[in-house]
């Protein structure tokens, strides 16, 4: 029998789009655990924000940060099968960290060339953590995390939309991609697929043969959805599925974020009995 192997986003799917609450999938989230399920966090949020949403979830699994630019392995989790890999894996306190992203400062030097090149861009490490509350709907806790940031630059622009792809081209030009979740990124080569790729060759080796399931909401989500055997969406705030997000076997789930989220895997969970 395979083992299921889940991988989620947060913002507007696991977590609620305005209050960050993941309460509407506490029946799922049981289930996973008396399961013993892995559910590995894949999401645009740094490493500081998502230590702080897996000890609400009492989650002990690997996780991957801002898009695909880091994946944090506790230490003995694979215990072995990690050292045969390619990848190189620095040792920290508490993980085995593979760092695939760009860094930040290279990222935040990009952004300010933008920004005197006429593009009306305003990232992250531009805002004050009062700017910062309001624009995201943050605590001051959770802006100060969010600005800890190592692979990605999350920003908003404010020019009108004919100037878009001018604005896209100038990142690519400088040895950058772009991705779009609820805030627009500017980040180096990594996404969320490529990391999404390796955990789960490292559960292949752990367990043999694994079945995998992905959930997002998002454009940054489909190298992510496209690298499993189920992809699936949840609604959006304004009850929408996001048309961007085109794959053929994609499944889309009724509910809004953790509803649907709630659903889906309730659903995927009882078809893999």
């Amino acid at each position: 029998m395979n083992k299921l192997v889940i991988f989620t986003d947060l913002d507007g799917t696991l977590l609620d789009y305005t209050a960050y609450s993941f309460e509407p999938a506490i029946p799922a989230l049981r289930l996973i655990k008396e399961k013993d399920i892995p559910l590995i966090i894949c999401s645009s949020k740094t490493r500081k924000e998502i230590e702080y949403y897996r000890k609400k979830l009492d989650n002990t699994h690997p996780f991957i940060s801002e898009n695909g630019g880091g994946i944090f392995i506790p230490k003995d989790y694979f215990k072995l099968e990690i050292k045969s890999k390619k990848f190189k894996v620095s040792e920290e306190s508490n993980y085995q960290t593979i760092r695939l992203g760009a860094k930040y400062s290279d990222l935040r030097k990009a952004t300010q060339e933008l920004q005197q090149e006429g593009f009306d861009v305003k990232g992250f490490g531009d805002m004050t953590i009062s700017e910062l509350c309001e624009t995201a709907n943050m605590t001051e806790e959770e802006a100060l995390m969010a600005k800890e940031r190592d692979f990605d630059e999350p920003f908003i622009f404010k020019g009108p939309d004919f100037k878009l792809p001018g604005l896209l081209k100038s990142i690519n030009e400088k040895g950058f991609k772009f991705t779009q979740g609820r805030f627009y990124h500017i980040l180096g080569s990594s996404n969320k697929g490529i990391a999404v790729s390796i955990l789960i060759d490292l559960y292949k080796d752990k367990y043999g043969h694994v079945s995998t399931v992905a959930i997002g909401d998002s454009p940054n989500d489909i190298p992510m959805l496209e690298r499993v055997d189920s992809p699936v969406i949840v609604q959006k705030h304004d009850g929408s599925y996001d048309n961007n997000i085109k794959i053929q076997n994609i499944k889309k789930a009724e509910g809004i974020g953790p509803e649907g989220w709630n659903k889906a895997v309730m659903r995927i969970i009882k078809t893999e009995k």
